[in-house]
């Protein structure tokens, strides 16, 4: 009867290591997604209508819109329970809505931030609200608030003069991480917007820093079954041949062994994606 039962909590281990390995596999996917905004740019003119959504992230729905005013952290929505979905701002207000944007559900899951500046001025300098991927064409554009064409503009980067377009656009071909910097342009007689950063990011590295753990992680959980399927094996044999026995000792031995493994490895699973999210900036 105790055999029995020690080969049920043998089974109940098996469904543990099944969920530290759901736990490593899913680490890979945190905190590299960013919230869609639309339109697709950083800053935006006083009473222009804004939309940020994190439907689809990972797959998922029912993502919250968090936002950051001011130091204040808040939903983007009047009441929690109605948080969940897309924030649309019909008309954006400099005081009110410029600040971090990102996507949060439960306490586990949270992406990376993108910065929205609502300015009343008379520019704006177009670029995109999230990363480009390595080899993209860009185009940024300079705009002033009553959208005249072939404006001239010059475009700085890190402060320093790029290019004087007389279409207000500045293209760059295939971009590279050299590429990445704070942006700003200027219109003679309208002046200059708030500067923007433009991140440039590899396809492979925002899972750069997650490569060895998830290895890690799925060589123990492989490691770990097999040794588990062993100790279930013996506990069957165990059970048909020495019916009258209280207790195998076998079966007792390789289920406290594996148990102290399958806690080790929760626990540093758990204490890497601690590490890796504190070294991973927002």
């Amino acid at each position: 009867m105790e055999v029995t039962a020690l080969c049920i909590r043998l089974l109940m281990t098996v469904l543990l290591l099944l969920v530290a390995h759901v736990e490593c596999s899913y680490s890979k996917n945190v905190d590299v997604g960013f919230p869609q905004v639309v339109p697709n740019r950083q800053q935006f003119f006083e009473y222009e209508p804004v939309t940020v959504t994190c439907e689809g992230l990972e797959g998922l729905t029912g993502w919250r819109v968090m936002r950051r005013i001011g130091g204040a952290v808040k939903t983007c929505a009047a009441s929690w329970s109605a948080s969940t979905g897309p924030c649309k701002i019909k008309n954006a207000i400099v005081a009110v809505d410029s600040g971090e944007y990102w996507c949060e559900m439960g306490e586990a899951k949270k992406s990376n931030t993108v910065n929205i500046t609502v300015t009343g001025g008379s520019v704006i300098l177009e670029s995109p609200a999230f990363p480009v991927m390595v080899g993209d064409e860009v185009t940024l554009h300079c705009r002033n608030k009553q959208m005249s064409s072939n404006l001239t503009a010059a475009f700085f980067k890190d402060g320093h003069l790029m290019e004087n377009s007389s279409m207000g656009n500045l293209t760059l071909n295939s971009v590279s991480k050299s590429d990445e910097g704070l942006y700003t342009c200027s219109i003679p007689e309208d002046g200059q917007p708030s500067a923007s950063w433009l991140i440039v990011r590899a396809d492979e590295e925002p899972h750069r820093g997650l490569q060895l753990p998830l290895l890690l992680c799925t060589a123990v959980s492989v490691f770990l079954v097999a040794l588990l399927l062993v100790g279930i094996l013996q506990c069957g044999k165990h059970q048909t041949i020495t019916t009258d026995t209280p207790t195998s000792p076998f079966c007792f031995q390789s289920f406290t062994s594996i148990q102290s493994v399958t806690t080790y490895t929760v626990v540093k699973t758990q204490q890497e994606e601690r590490l890796l999210r504190a070294e991973t900036p927002d």
